[in-house]
C-alpha cells in the first residue's frame, strides 16, 4: 500500500512539473525593445547641400583688339598689382594680303594722289606769283599815294595783297591735304608679307617692334586664378586670356538649394561649412538669396528647381588660407536652433492617425502618448507637449507593440 502511494506521488509530481513548464513556456514574455530618453539638449535644424567657393569679383582679362598674343609668362597663383603688372603683350594684327585687283586699284589711287599733290604744288606756285605781284603793286601805290595815286587805288592794292596771301595759305593747306591722301593711298598697299615676324627682325630692330606691342595690365590687385591662353596665338578682340581675383579678401560660398528649401532661408542665417579639408568646420552667414531660380538635373536625371544662396565667411583668413576659387565644401544652413529644447530621438516618432505619437515606458509597460512635434531634423525631434524630461521612449516601435504591452530594454549584446 505504501509503495502504491509513493508511486502516485511521484506521478503527480512529474505531472506538476510538466504542467508548470508548459505554463512557463506559454506565459507572455516582455518584448525586448530599444529605449531612448527625452532630455533637454541643444538642437539645430539645417538645410544641407554641397557648395563651392568662388571669388565674388573675378575679372576675365580679354584681348582689347585683334592681334597676335605673345606667350603669357604669368602662372596661376601669381600675385599681380592692379594697373602695374603686365600679364601679356599683344601685337596688333597686320593688314591682310591684297589680291591682284585690289593691288591694282591701290596703285592707281597712289598715282592719282601723286598727281593731286603735283597739282596742289602748281597751284601754290601760282599763288606765290600772284602774291609777289600784289606785293609790288602795294609797295608802288604806297610810295605814290601822296603824289599821284588816289586813296582808292591804295586800298585796292592792299585788298589784292591780302587776297593773294590767303590764296597762298589755301594752296599750302591743299598740299597738306593731298599729301595725306597720298599717305592713305600708299597705306592700302601695305600687306601682311611686308610686316616681318618678330623672330625674323634684324638685330637691333627688336626694340622698334616692341614699341608696337599693346601691353595688357592687371585690372585689379590679386592673384591669377587661371591662365586660359598661354602659348603665342592670334586672337580676336574679346578673346579671354587670364582670370584674376582676390582670393584673400573676396572669397565666398555659393550654395545651390532646392527652391522649396530656399524659401526657409533668409539673410543672416548661420551657416556651418564642413568637409572642406580642414580639421574644424568653418562659420559663415547667409548674405543673400538670389531671386532667380534655374532648372538643373540631378545625378538620377530628376529635374529640379534650384536657387543660389551666397554665404560669406566669418572666420579669419588665417583659418581658411588653403581654400581657393572653385573648391568643394558642404554647407549646413541653420534655419532653426534652440539650446534648451526638449528632445527625443526621431526614431521614436510614428503616426497615429493624424497626429504624432510615441510609446513611453512606464513600469515595464508601453503607454501610447500623443506629442506635439515642434521641429525634426531627422536625428532629433523637439517636443512641445506630451513627454517630460527624463522620460523613456521606445525606439523603432513595430506593429506588435500596443498600448499596455509589456516591454524590457534590449541588451547591447542582443
Amino acid at each position: 500500500m505504501d509503495r502504491k502511494n509513493s508511486r502516485n506521488r511521484i506521478v503527480l509530481a512529474v505531472v506538476g512539473v510538466i504542467f508548470l513548464a508548459l505554463v512557463y513556456s506559454f506565459w507572455p514574455q516582455p518584448m525586448k525593445v530599444d529605449i531612448g530618453t527625452a532630455e533637454i539638449a541643444p538642437m539645430i535644424v539645417t538645410i544641407d547641400e554641397e557648395a563651392k567657393t568662388r571669388v565674388h569679383d573675378a575679372y576675365l582679362v580679354s584681348a582689347p583688339i585683334a592681334g597676335r598674343l605673345m606667350r603669357v609668362e604669368v602662372e596661376a597663383g601669381d600675385v599681380v598689382a592692379g594697373g602695374e603688372t603686365i600679364i601679356a603683350n599683344l601685337l596688333p594684327t597686320p593688314p591682310s594680303s591684297l589680291d591682284f585687283r585690289s593691288r591694282e586699284q591701290a596703285e592707281a589711287s597712289v598715282d592719282a594722289a601723286l598727281a593731286a599733290v603735283r597739282l596742289a604744288r602748281s597751284e601754290l606756285n601760282a599763288a606765290l606769283a600772284n602774291q609777289d605781284l600784289a606785293q609790288k603793286q602795294f609797295d608802288r601805290y604806297s610810295e605814290l599815294a601822296p603824289l599821284a595815286a588816289t586813296q582808292e587805288q591804295a586800298d585796292q592794292a592792299a585788298q589784292a595783297l591780302r587776297t593773294a596771301r590767303a590764296a597762298v595759305e589755301s594752296a599750302k593747306s591743299g598740299i597738306s591735304m593731298r599729301e595725306a591722301e597720298l599717305a592713305r593711298a600708299r597705306a592700302q598697299l601695305i600687306s601682311y608679307s611686308e610686316t616681318p615676324p618678330l623672330t625674323q627682325l634684324p638685330e637691333g630692330d627688336i626694340d622698334v617692334e616692341m614699341q608696337n606691342f599693346v601691353p595688357i595690365t592687371a585690372p585689379v590687385s590679386g592673384q591669377v586664378l587661371r591662365v586660359i591662353q598661354r602659348s603665342e596665338i592670334t586672337l580676336q578682340a574679346g578673346a579671354p586670356i587670364v582670370e584674376i581675383g582676390n582670393v584673400s579678401n573676396d572669397l565666398e560660398v555659393v550654395v545651390e538649394m532646392l527652391s522649396t528649401d530656399a524659401v526657409q532661408v533668409k539673410p543672416g542665417n548661420r551657416v556651418i561649412i564642413d568637409k572642406w579639408g580642414g580639421e574644424a568646420p568653418l562659420e559663415g552667414i547667409v548674405s543673400r538669396v538670389e531671386p532667380w531660380g534655374f532648372t538643373k538635373f540631378s545625378a538620377l536625371g530628376v529635374e529640379e528647381q534650384r536657387v543660389n544662396a551666397i554665404v560669406h565667411f566669418r572666420n579669419p583668413r588665417t583659418e581658411r588660407d588653403r581654400l581657393g576659387h572653385g573648391y568643394r565644401v558642404e554647407a549646413r544652413i541653420v534655419v532653426w536652433e534652440d539650446n534648451e529644447a526638449l528632445t527625443i530621438p526621431s526614431s521614436a516618432l510614428f503616426r497615429d492617425g493624424a497626429r504624432w505619437a510615441v510609446f513611453v515606458v512606464d513600469d515595464g509597460r508601453a503607454r501610447l502618448t500623443p506629442v506635439d512635434v515642434l521641429r525634426n531634423n531627422g536625428l532629433q525631434a523637439a517636443i512641445e507637449n506630451g513627454v517630460s524630461d527624463g522620460a523613456s521612449v521606445i525606439l523603432y516601435p513595430g506593429p506588435e507593440i500596443n498600448d499596455g504591452s509589456s516591454v524590457v530594454r534590449r541588451r547591447i549584446e542582443e
